[in-house]
């Protein structure tokens, strides 16, 4: 089976790389707009026609696309997460490989939902920021492609690589930095949070899944179990060794507050605003309803947020 892969290079994508490379039955082309992708393309400025032209020459029976962007203004998250996928879109529609599509989608499409709940794929979709409204704009435009396509939605995706920018990476960071310096007490802020995390080797799992089913329409890719931020910090502190206190910073701070995961140091530093950490749209719950996975990809997550955490701490403990 020839696989293309596009966005390679992402949190995601090297380990969607990893787990098909795995397969001795999968011939991988990796796109992206890195120097070690096999082939160098932007999806957010080439053009339809050239993508198919390449299409039509590797004639992949599968293309998965992990590309995209999480952060940036509204024009950016635009181009990189939906006038991209329309390109890829157009172009399977004009090649002759006749590919089928996984589309990586985003929990955030789903907007804010009520605590307590699992959020199935057909809740309508309320999207509370702009990343969740172009990741569902993306994902309309494959459902209405009329291709062989699933859009695979991930909730928050943990495990080794998470970005440092992230909210578990931010807490990794902030513990790391403290146990670095000696300090015998943390201050975090905007753990209020409750979210449904996933480790990335399993998403990887999913994606290839879904390359080999014939399902279509959209999939939820999670744990099914909300997890508060602050109850991940306490297991970061136990894996990683921390004996410091956790002193919580209640609720989302305001602008002469810093608003970060970590203790502030400097006058200037505890004056600058800094983006809540889950600044997702998402509100305080997020929880996948993941039967649809299990029922049609016969997939089911395997790694827990303990081991995902510890995963993430060993990176971090690595910078001390």
């Amino acid at each position: 089976m020839r696989v293309l892969l596009i966005g390679a290079n992402g949190y995601l994508g090297r380990y969607v790389a990893d787990r098909l490379l795995a397969d001795p039955a999968v011939q991988l082309t990796a796109l992206g707009r890195g120097d070690d992708a096999d082939v160098r393309f932007d999806l957010a400025s080439g053009s339809p026609g050239a993508l198919t032209r390449f299409l039509d020459a590797v004639h992949p029976g599968v293309v998965v696309n992990c590309a995209g962007a999480i952060r940036g203004g509204a024009r950016d998250l635009t181009r990189h997460n939906t006038v991209a996928v329309a390109t890829v879109c157009e172009a399977l529609r004009r090649s002759g490989c006749g590919a089928r599509l996984v589309q990586i989608g985003c929990g955030a499409e789903y907007g804010p939902s009520q605590p307590g709940s699992s959020t199935a794929e057909d809740a309508v979709p309320r999207p509370g920021g702009p990343y969740g409204v172009s990741k569902l704009a993306a994902t309309e435009l494959v459902l209405g492609s009329g291709l062989d396509a699933v859009v695979l939605r991930v909730f928050s995706p943990a495990g080794p690589g998470t970005p440092a920018g992230s909210p578990l990476g931010r807490l990794a960071e902030a513990m790391r930095r403290a146990m670095q310096s000696g300090d015998g007490e943390l201050k975090l802020g905007g753990l209020g949070a409750q979210r449904d995390f996933v480790d990335v080797r399993d998403v990887a799992r999913a994606v290839h899944a879904a390359s080999l089913s014939a399902a279509q329409g959209v999939i939820n890719i999670g744990s099914g179990r909300a997890v508060r931020l602050r109850d991940a910090a306490a297991v970061l502190a136990r894996v990683a060794g921390y004996a410091g206190a956790l002193h919580e910073l209640d609720g989302p701070p305001g602008p002469h507050l810093r608003a970060t995961i970590g203790h502030p140091r400097t006058e200037a530093e505890h004056a600058a605003p800094v983006a809540y950490p889950y600044p997702d749209g998402c509100g305080n719950w997020q929880q996948a309803d993941v039967r649809t996975a299990r029922d049609r990809l016969g997939w089911r997550p395997r790694i827990n947020l303990e081991e995902s955490l510890a995963d993430i701490w060993m990176e971090a403990a690595c910078r001390i």
